[in-house]
């Protein structure tokens, strides 16, 4: 069975399909429990905020660090090592708050599991980019998938389980959540990694990728397509109990749960469809559509419609940071671990400011959070503006 392991492409795909669920649990867990922290903690929504922004912070450092770090570790100590930081975390949100002043301990564990976020985002994509496939996008689509799926696992177990056991529980879902990465740890041990830049293509340097005017456009593109997903998906169960006024398992369920489940479906779709439908093309459309989305959601004023907003923008956003990642090997086929560093740090960047845009606006506006998503609506418009200049660079795109 080991041995199997070792020699097949398969088992390196399904890790990273791991990796994902991991990077999901990393990201959005926390945001479960944000109203829960402010009662249990006497927290405000400005100290909330910012774990959401020192989480994408810690994983910004990580992927500069990574630029010059990776290739000289190797790529398994270095996953391997995500993973036992997510662990480390994710078991030390339920533990650290208890040792340590409640705000402090949580901070720590922020710290912990992002930085395993952070290597994650970064190796995941080019480990399965240098698998010998033949269908580069739509097993770059796929893979993306799962980190949907692992964020509706996460709700839906999460949700099940605060209801018949109850919220005050929440630390036993911590230590639970926690096995994933544990698990993905060893099987990382065992399956096969290949060389990231094929062979006989010629690597950039550092100084050669910056030199190249179209991967500054991919980079702004990757901070827009992560401020687009995470500034509503970080607020939508939040939102769904404070500003639609619905109960915290309905708020779960139609917020962050239903993103999930059309974000992954717009992954999967465009991984079945990626030969038919024109990557470029299905970006634009998207992007048109989160507008909307945000526009339904910040100013329908009503319930319902403001949770299909929520919902529907996760089909909208699908594509943005998968559908970027697959553009730019393509472009720059010498980029390397640091083209796809550089890219996760914009894309972190992203995930970072927007939530914390919306954060900032809601706590400026009394809590208003319509306030804060509206003003969200600019990284949509500007990913639009992007991917339709990149549509026009014929010699670069």
């Amino acid at each position: 069975m080991f041995a199997s392991i070792r020699k097949s492409y398969n088992h390196t795909i399904f890790a990273s399909y791991g990796g994902y669920i991991t990077q999901a649990i990393v990201n959005n867990f926390a945001p479960l429990l944000f109203l829960t922290f402010m009662a249990d903690f006497d927290l405000t929504i400005d100290k909330i905020t910012l774990i959401t922004t020192v989480n994408f912070a810690v994983q910004l450092a990580v992927d500069a660090v990574a630029v010059k770090v990776v290739d000289r570790i190797g790529y398994r100590p270095c996953i391997v090592a995500a993973h036992v930081f997510a662990v480390l975390g994710l078991a030390g949100l339920a533990l650290f708050p208890m040792v340590m002043p409640p705000f402090a301990g949580i901070m720590t564990a922020v710290v912990m599991y992002a930085i395993g976020g952070g290597i994650i985002e970064v190796l995941i994509s080019p480990i399965v980019e240098a698998c010998p496939t033949d269908a580069k996008t739509a097993a770059m689509s796929l893979l993306h998938s799962f980190y949907c799926w692992g964020h509706v696992f996460l709700v839906v177990v999460s949700t099940a389980f605060f209801a018949v056991f109850g919220m005050e529980n929440w630390r036993i879902m911590a230590c639970i959540r926690a096995l994933v990465p544990l698990m993905n740890t060893f099987y990382f041990l065992l399956v096969p990694i290949y060389p990231i830049v094929a062979e006989g293509t010629k690597q950039m340097s550092l100084r050669e990728l910056l030199c190249q005017r179209v991967f500054w456009l991919l980079l702004v593109m990757m901070v827009c397509a992560g401020a687009s997903e995470q500034a509503m998906s970080q607020w939508s169960s939040a939102f769904a109990e404070k500003a639609l006024g619905v109960s915290k398992t309905i708020g779960d369920l139609a917020g962050p749960c239903a993103f999930a489940i059309f974000m992954g479906t717009a992954r999967a779709l465009y991984g079945k469809f990626a030969e038919k439908i024109p990557l470029k093309a299905f970006m634009i459309g998207s992007t048109l559509l989160c507008v909307g989305c945000y526009l339904l959601a910040a100013l329908s004023g009503n319930a319902l419609l403001g949770l299909i907003g929520c919902a529907a923008c996760g089909f909208s956003v699908g594509i943005f940071w998968p559908g970027t990642f697959s553009i730019a090997p393509g472009v720059l086929p010498g980029g390397g671990t640091a083209m796809y560093a550089l890219m996760a740090l914009a894309g972190d960047l992203g995930c970072s400011g927007g939530p914390t845009l919306v954060g900032f606006a809601a706590d400026a506006a009394g809590g208003e959070l319509r306030t804060g998503l509206l003003l969200a609506i600019i990284f949509p418009v500007l990913m639009l503006i992007l991917v339709s200049a990149l549509r026009d660079r014929k010699g670069e795109a």
